[in-house]
């Protein structure tokens, strides 16, 4: 058997909606062809989207696995590990990036992956912290504490979206990383997601001293349970914390979605993040919606459809769930309820 010793290891860490997704799969085109890659993906949903969207098949050399429901951290990191195991035993990896949730806490990623268990198995290289310069003057942003750890915590800053920006966005990041003690950390603009992959080779230097901030989650968040594809209808699925709202479904494979029915639907909606993958009679969909726009690409394929939406508006949450369901015909059965 294969035996992994020091993985070259990179967390890709940043607020909601930031484009972290965005940034690894231009990573993953730009892969060695000869390399297998391993993407280990957390969300705060519970029904695990990003894995649909980033998927390549395993045959190009890409494997993905997925730790929805909250931050895989919690419990000494009881989740990731088991997922991290899974995955690392399957892949047998050249290299393994790590995405967790924009409201996960990286410095409890970086002391679960060098622990004891992982000492001579992995080798973590630079954290790249996302941020979008645009969201500096929004305080609800500025103020959180977590949003703040991923930059603290990141070896490169990454400006994402920076084809976007105006004449002042620049300063304003500047000063804002000033007032948040990370001054001196390198800043690189990044349009669609584009970097250069040699960032990823530096060694991190936060790795030999680690402060694990303590957080509670809701119970059902430790362990998540796993959520199969349903025969008929949709499964429907709630979280919460950190402020924070999600909904979820997951569909049948045999349900196919109107095309113009899901941009009329998604394209009014007033939520602060929702992705989505659909089948269609035209093929599979994957949607993106941040900042108020909506992305739609075109995907090989996809097992079932799935729709998640994050919101920091309980009653938002719950009116945006009614406006789906009838919109879409979700017959949904609810696993989870905001608590």
């Amino acid at each position: 058997m294969h035996k992994i010793e020091y993985l070259p290891t990179n967390i890709i860490t940043g607020a909601l909606g930031v484009g972290k997704t965005t940034l690894i799969q231009s990573l993953l085109k730009q892969k060695p062809k000869e390399q297998r890659w391993a993407v280990l993906v957390n969300e705060f949903g519970e029904v695990g989207v990003d894995g649909a969207l980033l998927t390549s098949p395993e045959k190009n050399g890409v494997f993905i696995k997925e730790v929805p429901g909250g931050c895989m951290c919690c419990t000494s990191g009881v989740p990731m590990k088991i997922a991290l195991n899974v995955l690392l035993a399957k892949a047998k990896p050249h290299r393994l990036l790590i995405e967790p949730t924009g409201l996960g806490h990286p410095k409890e990623v970086l002391a679960t992956l060098t622990c004891a268990d992982y000492r001579d198995v992995l080798d973590v290289h630079a954290t790249l912290g996302l941020i979008d310069a645009r969201r500096i003057l929004d305080q609800r942003w500025r103020a959180h504490k977590t949003f703040q750890e991923q930059l603290q915590t990141a070896d490169y800053i990454v400006a994402t979206k920076s084809d976007l920006y105006d004449h002042e966005s620049q300063s304003l990041l500047a000063s804002y990383l000033s007032e948040i003690g990370v001054s001196t950390t390198p800043i690189v603009y990044s349009d669609n997601g584009i970097i250069d992959p040699i960032l990823l080779h530096n060694r991190s230097r936060h790795v030999e001293n680690i402060y694990v901030h303590q957080h509670n989650h809701p119970a059902h968040s430790i362990l998540t349970p796993s959520f199969d594809t349903p025969k008929v209808g949709s499964i429907k699925v709630e979280n919460s914390g950190e402020g924070y709202f999600s909904c979820g479904w997951i569909c049948a494979h045999s349900v196919v979605f109107d095309y113009q029915q899901i941009m009329d639907t998604l394209s009014g909606l007033d939520v602060e993040r929702l992705k989505a993958v659909f089948i269609t009679q035209q093929g599979a969909l994957g949607c993106n919606y941040s900042d108020g726009v909506l992305r739609i690409t075109e995907i090989d394929s996809a097992k079932d459809s799935r729709i998640e939406f994050l919101t920091q508006d309980k009653q938002l949450a719950g009116q945006t769930s009614k406006i789906l369901e009838t919109s879409l015909g979700l017959n949904s059965v609810c696993s989870n309820t905001f608590s």
